[in-house]
């Protein structure tokens, strides 16, 4: 081969070689550096985004009222309850990183896990990591431009420069990742106890004649109560630690309270957030309002409103900071499974990160941030993500059966697996009667990973010539990115 080994590139690089403090002595690899607090932070601080701060009303819109809509944020909490369950399970039993693509290997052997890999690669993963960097460039420049929009290539500019220093913090070193992921995962509970602090004051004043007739039977929509659910759900999900399983320390003491005490958090976090919305504005107003949380702190806190884009900014570069912290881990797990370059699975030489595996998204992120229609590849791409998970849960029961000796620290009733993946399949279901035609223009993209994993992965006899271009590309990134393989 001519990727340079350990020992080759340690040689190369030893009179310039300066450790990271915290790096183990002369052994390369990723360290188990995330502890319960970091594991917490990576799963609160990634699922709290602009969505509760900015458009939390499509429970309402489709619940029909104030009362129903609370009730709904409960039950979304109980179904993310037992999706979080059925994780901590599968984090606990099978202790690699890699999350959905992982477990599906694991548990349906490569192919369907190719698809899954394929779909985040090409479509998935850039889409989603470029709207929550939108979404800080948009944000961080309104105090700025207020009372005036902001400029569409200003916001872009800005989220360039968003997604570079995530991409450069999370290449330079994991330990100073997981901190500022903790201080901005303090932020966001600041951000939400700005906002539930004067509402429940205001509520327990006696200002409650928005909760008058809460549950009238007149404006409940059954019909709608689904897409209430789908609407809920999407916020709370909570499987982002199980990304990065093999750099936690216990995991299997510390995957599941993890994945529990975030779930609580995130769930009575969400729910009195909307009581305080609730309490100061009617359901009229809290629709017809274009960023929520603006619109409250307008009516309760005057000139402090505009630290509100800062906080939701913020919050934003949390959600950025903690996907490409748990997405890079699933492209360097791909890598040594042999589904995707092998540099992708090497590390750092002095800062012990997956480099390859960090930058991999940059390109992508940026080229639909200027160039694709980045909304509309989301539409497209929705549904996978709830298929995959259910996929995945699926698994954890079919495993049951068929690997009945494997080692499960964490076990739960099948009931609960059972439940989480009929409401992923459903889930399915109801995108594919709600918009047929993107849904099915997502689900022909990502058939494109059949042809793709039989091209790049069963038929690996390559003319020589090409291979040892690929090998000298191999090389030519290894030595550039100062990547090595991983010691074992």
């Amino acid at each position: 081969t001519l990727l340079y080994s350990q020992q080759q590139v340690t040689a190369d690089r030893q009179k310039n070689l300066k450790v990271e403090p915290d790096a183990p002595n002369g052994k390369v690899e990723l360290r188990k550096k995330v502890t319960l607090l970091r594991g917490i932070s990576i799963i609160i601080g990634t699922i709290i985004g602009a969505g509760i701060f900015i458009s939390p009303k499509g429970i309402l819109k489709n619940s029909g009222s104030v009362g129903m809509s609370l009730v709904v944020w409960i039950a979304c909490g109980v179904l993310s309850l037992f999706g979080a369950l059925s994780y901590a399970e599968l984090g606990t039993s099978i202790q690699k990183s890699g999350g959905h693509y992982t477990y599906i290997l694991e548990a349906f052997g490569p192919q369907m896990a190719f698809i899954r890999l394929w779909a985040d690669l090409i479509a998935i993963r850039p889409a989603g990591l470029a709207v929550i960097s939108l979404a800080f460039g948009q944000y961080i420049l309104e105090p700025i431009f207020m009372p005036c929009g902001v400029p569409e290539i200003a916001i872009k500019l800005a989220t360039s420069i968003g997604i570079t220093s995530v991409m450069y913090l999370n290449s330079m070193s994991t330990s100073w990742t997981n901190r500022i992921q903790i201080l901005l995962t303090f932020s966001k509970l600041l951000a939400i106890a700005i906002i539930i602090v004067p509402g429940l004051y205001m509520l327990f004043k006696g200002e409650t004649k928005n909760f008058e007739n809460a549950f009238e039977v007149s404006n409940i929509k059954l019909t709608g109560l689904p897409l209430a659910f789908y609407s809920g759900i999407m916020y709370e999900l909570l499987f982002y630690l199980n990304f990065v399983t093999e750099e936690v320390e216990n995991p299997e003491k510390t995957v599941p309270l993890a994945i529990c005490i975030s779930m609580a958090i995130v769930t009575f976090c969400y729910v009195l957030t909307n009581v305080a919305y609730y309490t100061v504005m009617s359901a009229e107003e809290l629709l017809a309002s274009q960023a929520v949380a603006v619109t409250f702190a307008g009516k309760m806190m005057g000139n402090f409103s505009v630290a509100v884009p800062v906080f939701v900014a913020l919050s934003c570069f949390g959600s950025m900071n903690g996907c490409l912290f748990a997405f890079s881990r699933m492209f360097y797990v791909a890598s040594r499974e042999g589904h995707l370059p092998e540099v992708l699975s090497m590390i750092h030489v002095r800062r012990h990160t997956p480099l390859a595996a960090v930058l991999v998204l940059y390109p992508m992120t940026v080229f639909q941030l200027f160039v694709g229609d980045i909304y509309s590849l989301l539409n497209f791409m929705s549904f996978l993500r709830w298929l995959f998970i259910g996929v995945a849960v699926l698994g954890l029961i079919y495993m049951r059966y068929t690997r009945p000796d494997m080692p499960r620290p964490f076990k739960v009733p099948l009931f609960i697996p059972a439940i989480f993946s009929f409401t992923c399949f459903f889930m399915v279901f109801l995108s594919l009667y709600s918009d047929p035609v993107n849904t099915g223009i997502g689900f022909a993209i990502s058939l494109t990973g059949i042809p793709a994993y039989y091209i790049f992965i069963v038929f690996d006899r390559r003319p020589k010539w090409l291979q040892d271009g690929l090998d000298s590309f191999n090389r030519s990134v290894q030595i550039i990115l100062e990547v090595i393989p991983v010691e074992h």
